[in-house]
């Protein structure tokens, strides 16, 4: 009677049974196909026993959701939100509440995934290009990729290509000392281990002489305000055989000559200012643009324009922008993850201000410097530069910064620390009002003992809004349409509806792609992140004001500590691919540490992600291969062999666990006692530790490091590509070397230098991961897991008669993935995995991940969020496309033009008056009963990459292009 009234009284918003899909009945039928009588058996038969962990996580009760957004609540409470003019590449600002609730807090755009299926995936591909359009006219330079993780990782990307251009010919790169000081750290951290020498120093002193430097980064305006005129310095680099780099504000470049106009060969930067949160540091939108020269150079995704098989515009990713897959330890940058979902923020605050509601946003934000300059003038304080756009340093005497300090934190204000004990540094944003510029001005006052005298509305007549008129911008931007017709609200929330009904997502169907683990994104996670006690403080704020999001950081990583079975954990790195970079720094920390700085080879199973090899390289470390067997598991003879040949130089072996065919290899502990034996460490990709929480520990298998994807296992959205968070927990003995930060002191003595922009990568968005644990607890994460692990082998057993699934464990069981063979169809019916993939479009899905890790087949992951009603849905999609195959086999469909070659069908070719296919109407787009009562028309027909790759344009076509005889 008691257990039932303590049931009877339990919260009734218990979440795990929200997120995980299957409920009791669903999993018996589902045990029931699988041929198994308890999950648990299942569970068995999958994992082996040698590391399966008995005793269950150490984490806190589960809470239901309200209960966590109440104890959510009084954590941000704990942040202090002062207005904070530091600065230093951040500023507040207004984001579009149009945006705010149609973009960033709408599932339709941030569930989506990367745009590799570009006929399904077209209205982002827009946005995209709209940002890269934006980018491209700010900076005046033609080429511009679709977007990078910040402006630190940013910069040290164009290092990496200015290396490239001048093919490595000479050793150093300059960095000015007026550029930020988290940027000079990261791109400090990217140099030392590829041998780069880094000189920082005062530009003015540049001796080129000696024809050494293959790059220069300025920062324009540099990180104290000044705007400096940098044309006889790019053109003496230039003549030295050098490239030159600018760091920039795209806000500031409204008004400013751009850098392609000065002459300088790359911009890079932050678009955080246009309308995106500050959420302590990220997640934020870098960009990147260059000349067309270097496109083959660039790294990261570039969204360009094709034409599809009816011959009309299509957006596509361009150059084969996943080159790390592809050229693997020859790839310029281990770049797979954007930051989508806040470019498309920044594009359409761009699309809603158009050039001239920037400019105006621009020249209030100048104006409003102007008053601080003079009001700070007529107190007493010198301003140490005339020329600037928004930021001011001033200088308060000697010993007067910590009065100022004190006065403005205790006036809720914040500026920037210079260390110097005289100077302050005041950065003004779009929120600058003039109440503000009262309340700073009786601060300093203050400070300095005097009287005020005058107010900021008195000291509007200095203002002008101009900027040093040698570097007055005269060149016209962002002319294209898009950016001159949405400026009403009721105009972008279209425009944002037209786009959004043009992407498949989440809210549409599952995403069943192998490695991404695309599960639910729950609401109750997602709504904290918006709040402004989480959004809008700055990530060098004040320790004291940022105390909730300190607690937080301290119990995730505590509790990821617990689910990994690791010592420690970093939260810095923002992207998986920052992990794995991360991961390897550390190692490679630890034994130059010890010594053993030869430690520089890296084995890597030829199954591995592409930006593995790349991340090695990267890390300078040389990558040699290790074979795997016809299983797919790695080739214990060939990896002890090489393991042993490399005995003196071992550095790592990189793994991934379960494997990346979808199974948990039984000897992967003896795995690492051969890198361990032979001196080396174990690096475990994360990438799908969905199948291993509450059931196995990578720290217990006996991993070093291994990375989490937060974007999967722990359920931050993938944002259309981005954003992602890539923490890394290490074994103990790797804890000191976890990457610190310059400004805000974190790490010690031992650690790495930066790997990203932000202290905490991209802390804005931890509170979905923090909440996703809290509100599962211990037993619903395992469940979690163990659901997984049953929806794919669900899924598998299905299909097997249908497909060959390529890869099973030792028992017959896959993990929470399974790859099925379509190698054979090229040959029996001229089908190829490409076709499957387009026609799975015409049934409302997306496709499972292709390709990869074994060419022509498609790889599938459920993941546990999924109902036995929709799983049974993408089988029978399956099933019936199979069937579609054996009659091209059979004669009855044409081998030529049948539904699979001409895969997706749009509504143009449905309803148009012609219809010459040797198939229905019907049989194209209505292949299943669910497509006729919701249909997603794919917006184009299959795009040509080819033509795209011959004729990049990656800016907006005119909008001639898309007229109907176009």
């Amino acid at each position: 009677m008691a257990g039932s009234l303590h049931s009877l009284l339990a919260p009734t918003d218990d979440f795990p049974r929200r997120h995980i899909g299957p409920d009791a009945d669903e999993t018996r039928q589902m045990l029931a196909t699988v041929g198994c009588d308890t999950l648990d058996a299942l569970i068995d038969q999958a994992v082996p026993a040698a590391i399966r962990r008995q005793a269950p996580l150490d984490l806190p009760p589960a809470l239901g959701e309200r209960a966590a957004l109440s104890a959510m609540e009084a954590l941000a409470k704990q942040n202090v939100v002062a207005r904070s003019l530091i600065g230093m590449g951040y500023a507040d600002t207004h984001t579009p509440t149009v945006i705010l609730r149609n973009v960033m807090e709408n599932p339709g755009w941030y569930t989506q995934y990367t745009p590799y299926q570009a006929e399904i995936a077209q209205g982002r591909l827009e946005a995209l290009v709209n940002f890269q359009t934006m980018v491209a006219d700010l900076t005046g330079l033609p080429l511009t990729n679709a977007s990078l993780l910040d402006e630190g990782t940013a910069a040290a990307e164009a290092m990496a290509l200015c290396r490239a251009v001048t093919r490595g010919r000479k050793p150093s790169f300059f960095i000015s000392d007026r550029c930020h000081p988290q940027t000079v750290a990261v791109v400090q951290t990217r140099a030392e281990p590829l041998g780069i020498e880094i000189r920082v120093g005062d530009v003015a002193a540049l001796d080129l002489s000696a024809q050494d430097v293959f790059g220069v980064l300025l920062q324009y305006p540099d990180t104290e305000g000044a705007v400096v005129d940098h044309r006889a310095l790019i053109g003496a680099v230039h003549e030295a055989g050098g490239l030159v780099v600018m760091a920039t504000d795209l806000l500031a470049l409204t008004l400013l000559t751009p850098p392609g106009e000065l002459g300088a060969d790359i911009a890079v930067g932050s678009s955080q200012r246009l309308g995106v949160p500050l959420g302590f540091g990220g997640p934020h939108a870098g960009f990147i643009a260059t000349h067309e020269a270097h496109k083959r150079n660039l790294p990261g995704r570039i969204v360009g324009v094709s034409v599809d098989a009816e011959g009309r515009p299509a957006y596509r990713l361009a150059l084969q922008t996943r080159e790390q897959h592809i050229r693997r330890d020859r790839a310029t940058s281990n770049i797979c993850t954007a930051q989508v979902l806040l470019a498309v923020m920044a594009g359409m605050y761009g699309v809603y201000h158009g050039p001239e509601g920037l400019r105006r946003i621009a020249r209030r934000v100048r104006a409003m410097t102007e008053i601080c300059a003079e009001g700070a003038r007529r107190l007493g304080y010198a301003v140490a530069t005339a020329e600037v756009f928004d930021t001011l340093k001033l200088d308060c005497g000697e010993g007067g910064a910590e009065a100022a300090h004190a006065a403005t934190v205790a006036a809720g204000i914040n500026l920037r620390r210079y260390g110097d004990g005289r100077s302050v540094g005041v950065a003004l944003d779009e929120c600058t009002e003039l109440p503000l510029l009262d309340a700073l001005f009786a601060a300093l006052a203050e400070a300095k003992g005097v009287e005020l005298g005058f107010t900021a509305q008195e000291l509007a007549d200095v203002a002008t809004g101009e900027v040093v008129e040698g570097l007055r911008r005269t060149s016209d931007f962002m002319t294209h349409p898009i950016f001159n017709v949405h400026h009403s609200e009721h105009e972008l929330l279209r425009y944002l509806h037209q786009l959004q009904s043009r992407d498949l997502s989440l809210t549409h169907a599952m995403i069943p792609l192998g490695s991404c683990t695309m599960k639910l994104n729950a609401t109750s996670e997602m709504i904290p992140v918006t709040w402004p006690e989480l959004a809008r403080i700055h990530p060098f704020a004040p320790a004291e004001q940022a105390k909730g999001y300190q607690l937080l950081f301290e119990r995730l990583e505590r509790w990821l500590a617990e689910i990994t079975g690791f010592a420690a954990v970093g939260l810095q790195p923002n992207a998986g691919s920052q992990g794995e970079y991360a991961g390897l720094l550390v190692i490679r920390a630890w034994h130059k540490s010890r010594g053993d700085d030869q430690r520089t080879v890296c084995l890597i199973p030829t199954s591995a992600h592409g930006t593995n090899p790349a991340s090695a390289v990267m890390a300078g470390m040389k990558v040699v291969p290790v074979k795997c067997d016809e299983r797919g598991d790695i080739d214990l003879d060939d990896l002890k062999a090489k393991a042993e040949a490399h005995a003196d130089t071992l550095a790592a072996l990189m793994i991934t666990y379960p494997s990346t065919h979808g199974v948990f290899e039984d000897q992967v502990k003896a795995v690492c006692e051969i890198v361990h034996g032979c001196g080396g460490q174990v690096y475990m990709d994360g990438a799908n530790m969905n199948a291993q929480v509450g059931l196995c520990r990578p720290g217990d298998i006996g991993a070093d490091v291994c990375h989490l994807n937060l974007h999967k296992t722990f359920c931050i959205p993938h944002g259309g590509g981005g954003p992602g968070m890539g923490p890394i927990g290490v074994a103990a003995h790797l804890a000191p070397f976890l990457p610190g930060h310059p400004v805000t002191g974190l790490g010690g003595e031992a650690a790495i230098g930066p790997v990203s922009a932000a202290p905490y990568g991209s802390p804005g968005i931890l509170p979905i991961s923090y909440m996703y644990i809290a509100m599962m607890g211990a037993e619903g994460l395992t469940q979690a897991t163990q659901a997984a692990i049953l929806n794919a082998n669900y899924m598998a057993a299905r299909l097997k008669d249908h497909y060959d699934v390529v890869f099973t464990g030792s028992n017959g069981r896959v993990a929470h993935e399974f790859i099925v063979d379509c190698r054979g169809f090229k040959a029996s019916a001229d089908v190829t995995v490409d076709d499957i993939a387009k026609r799975l479009m015409d049934f409302g899905f997306h496709a499972p991940t292709m390709s990869w890790p074994v060419p022509g087949t498609l790889m599938i992951e459920p993941t546990e969020s999924e109902t036995l009603a929709e799983l049974d849905r993408f089988c029978e999609a399956m099933i019936t496309i199979r069937a579609e195959i054996q009659a091209i086999e059979d004669g009855q469909l044409d081998r030529a033009v049948n539904p699979l070659k001409c895969a997706p069908h749009t509504a143009r070719a449905v309803t148009a008056d012609d219809w010459d296919r040797p198939y229905s109407r019907a049989q194209g787009a209505y292949p299943a009963p669910w497509v006729r009562a919701h249909k997603f028309w794919p917006a184009v027909a299959r795009v040509d990459n080819a033509y795209g790759d011959r004729n990049l344009m990656c800016t907006c076509p005119p909008m001639s292009a898309f007229e109907d005889d176009a």
